[in-house]
Parts: C-alpha cells; sequence; structure tokens
C-alpha cells in the first residue's frame, strides 16, 4: 500500500482522533465490558500529547489514523496508533509500523507497548517482533528490543 503519509499532529486532529479511538476500540472493550463511550474518548483527551504524535493520512490525505512515539526513560511508548476500519487490512498500519521501527533500530530504542487482551492487533505486533512481557485483565504489556541498525533511513518524517 503505497498512497499514505505521515505528518507531524497538532491539537487541532485531537476530536477526530477521540473519535476514531472510539470506533477501533469499541469491539474489544464491550468484549471486555469496559466500553464507555464518553470514557473512551476523554481517555484519550487526557492522554493526547501532539508533539509525539503523527497524523495518518490515506487516498490522497484523508484522515486515516494516528500514532504516537512517548519517550520514557530507556525505551519509548507506542500509543494511539489507530486506524479507520475501512482502511485497515490494505498493508497500511504495517508499513507505518514498519517505518517507525526502522528509525527505533537506527537509535537502538527499546519500544514498548500494551494492548487489549483478544485484541487481533497483536497479531501485528508480533509480526514486528514484540514480545510478551506481561499481562493483566485488560492489557497484555509487550515489548521490541531494537534491531541491528541498517542503514540511516532518511525518507521518513520521524526525525
Amino acid at each position: 500500500m503505497n498512497d499514505w503519509d505521515i505528518r507531524p499532529a497538532s491539537a487541532a486532529d485531537t476530536e477526530s482522533i477521540a473519535e476514531l479511538r472510539a470506533v477501533v476500540m469499541r469491539p474489544d472493550l464491550e468484549r471486555l465490558g469496559r466500553y464507555d463511550a464518553v470514557r473512551v474518548r476523554q481517555r484519550f483527551r487526557d492522554a493526547f500529547v501532539p508533539e509525539h504524535a503523527w497524523v495518518i493520512e490515506a487516498d490522497g490525505g484523508a484522515f486515516a489514523g494516528s500514532v504516537a512515539l512517548r519517550p520514557d526513560g530507556d525505551a519509548h511508548w507506542l500509543e494511539h496508533f489507530f486506524l479507520d476500519p475501512r482502511l485497515q487490512g490494505r498493508g497500511i498500519g504495517s508499513a507505518v509500523l514498519s517505518r517507525l521501527l526502522r528509525r527505533c533500530d537506527e537509535d537502538s530504542v527499546r519500544v514498548r507497548l500494551n494492548v487489549l487482551q483478544g485484541s487481533p492487533a497483536r497479531r501485528l505486533y508480533e509480526r514486528h517482533g514484540f514480545t510478551f512481557v506481561s499481562e493483566d485483565p485488560i492489557d497484555v504489556y509487550l515489548v521490541r528490543e531494537p534491531a541491528r541498525a541498517a542503514a540511516p533511513y532518511d525518507d521518513h518524517p520521524w526525525q
């Protein structure tokens, strides 16, 4: 899938991403008995730091999703990785994740994330080298150690 791009997020993107989060997470949250239409949006608003986030655009610049990489000590947390369900399965999520992880590899940075129990997104992360660390009744925590860095990757906005 080549018809996508990313741009730095801004505060103006908050509500679009909060709405997408509610749509994307609803099936898993309902399955876990944790869906609350107000809370799912407010938790995003409370945690969103645009300086660490990007907006994914597809099909000529239309809003398609988001991703964030928040520095935390010796690692970065992969957060707010949401893709419009109509675009899932087209390789966009995998391509975005590959680009982001290559940059982390260049910088020798470990990446951590949590994914809801039973979420199909876990398979995507495991295909990209994330491994199990721990779990609780709601979340599964994964980590990816940096791979040996390849040649610098200049065609990305993660700088």
